[in-house]
């Protein structure tokens, strides 16, 4: 659930005040969580609640009465990686089976470029009657999927089915869904990444190394963290920090260092992505104290680091595969074509410094990739999580 964005869609019944226990459950879980709630339920759960257990401002009205601003339900549909509707009241239940749009969370349903999910709340007589069971059909046909409500004390005081499922049952729906939604290319595969700079020492104070700040690397390894796979991440010295219970982070300084942790996974790896900026040279000879400043020009006399990315492609085997990454100022495709080939690489992700918005220490990319069946294409710029995105994505066309 870790990164998953989740709009909460919250209706007018008496089990909206539920909701904030199911928001605490997914921010638990790591979850982004954005709410839209129409007026009539916040009769039954303060708006106030709900943006601060969910970090973010509460979506009402179309327009935002207090400042002006516009809740524009169309970026709601587009930042949504599922839209979850608890508690369904009958009202907006057959509103959505109609299609009518007469509020925002109506209007951002609409709007959704990806999947709905709905836990039905409502007195058993409504909950058994043809029109409601009617409309939860229609949006089954629609592709919603629908959690089932339970049996139980209802807020008439009878008892029988229209009982909102609990919050634990509904956050298990949302798991299970996106569970569901895992890439079987890459659940359960084991991939080592390496992301980074590496430093290589001049002195105890001193070293050789470049401004990467390994963000590419970590946002290709969260993505495949996010499809269900087993990770180890070799990065350089980063600020940078990622947990998962899938993840093996392992943090090295210099290039021999990385290669060293490179060697012990990737016999076992289906999927090698090497992103970090490895040092090419490194002194030959390591001062143990600090040089001191003189008069006199200072000589340093440099000696090749291992490739580690050779090493990877010289020891791969046909059910490995195996991507590298090309950093150029000039020529970018012809000095790429000529790494790929050289080291054995299935693809290569391309970037130039000459592109604005590309490069070290931004949270931006803009790439191209080139696989060894002479496939090319080319991305527009975008953040390095969207760019981790196009990367698996080719990935998985080179594969199939």
């Amino acid at each position: 659930m870790r990164g998953k964005r989740i709009l909460l869609g919250i209706t007018g019944g008496i089990a909206a005040y539920k909701i904030a226990f199911l928001i605490r459950l997914l921010k638990k879980a790591e979850a982004e969580v954005k709410c839209i709630m129409t007026p009539a339920s916040c009769d039954f759960i303060s708006p106030l609640v709900v943006s601060t257990l969910s970090g973010n401002p509460v979506g009402i009205e179309f327009w935002d009465k207090k400042d002006g601003s516009w809740n524009n339900h169309v970026e709601y549909g587009l930042w949504a990686d599922l839209f979850v509707v608890a508690p369904l009241t009958t009202n907006t239940l057959s509103k959505m089976a109609v299609g009518s749009c007469d509020n925002l969370l109506l209007a951002s349903y609409l709007s959704m470029k990806t999947n709905t999910l709905v836990a039905p709340a409502m007195d058993l007589d409504m909950y058994a009657h043809p029109s409601t069971q009617r409309n939860l059909k229609q949006l089954t046909e629609d592709g919603v999927e629908i959690i089932p409500v339970e049996s139980g004390e209802l807020a008439s005081g009878l008892t029988g089915e229209g009982r909102m499922a609990e919050p634990e049952t509904i956050f298990d729906s949302i798991q299970s869904y996106f569970e569901s939604k895992l890439d079987p290319l890459f659940k359960g595969k084991h991939v080592v990444i390496t992301a980074g700079p590496t430093y290589e020492s001049i002195d105890p104070v001193r070293f050789i190394g470049n401004h990467s700040s390994g963000k590419m690397g970590y946002r290709i390894a969260n993505e495949f963290l996010i499809q269900g796979a087993h990770v180890t991440l070799v990065s350089g010295p980063s600020s940078l920090t990622l947990e998962h219970p899938n993840l093996n982070l392992v943090r090295v300084k210099s290039a021999d260092e990385m290669l060293v942790e490179v060697q012990k996974v990737w016999s076992n790896c289906t999927f090698g992505v090497f992103a970090a900026a490895v040092a090419d040279y490194r002194p030959k000879e390591q001062v143990h104290q600090k040089i001191k400043k003189s008069d006199a020009e200072l000589t340093i006399t440099l000696t090749k680091n291992p490739d580690i990315l050779y090493w990877a492609g010289q020891n791969k085997s046909d059910e490995q595969y195996l991507v590298g990454f090309a950093l150029e100022t000039n020529d970018l495709k012809h000095n790429a074509t000529k790494k790929l080939e050289k080291k054995n690489l299935n693809m290569i992700v391309m970037n130039t410094l000459a592109d604005s918005g590309a490069g070290f220490g931004v949270d931006t990319n803009k790439i191209s990739i080139l696989d060894n069946r002479n496939n090319f294409e080319t991305f527009e710029l975008k953040s390095k999580t969207e760019v981790a995105k196009d990367v698996l994505l080719f990935l998985k066309k080179y594969i199939s």
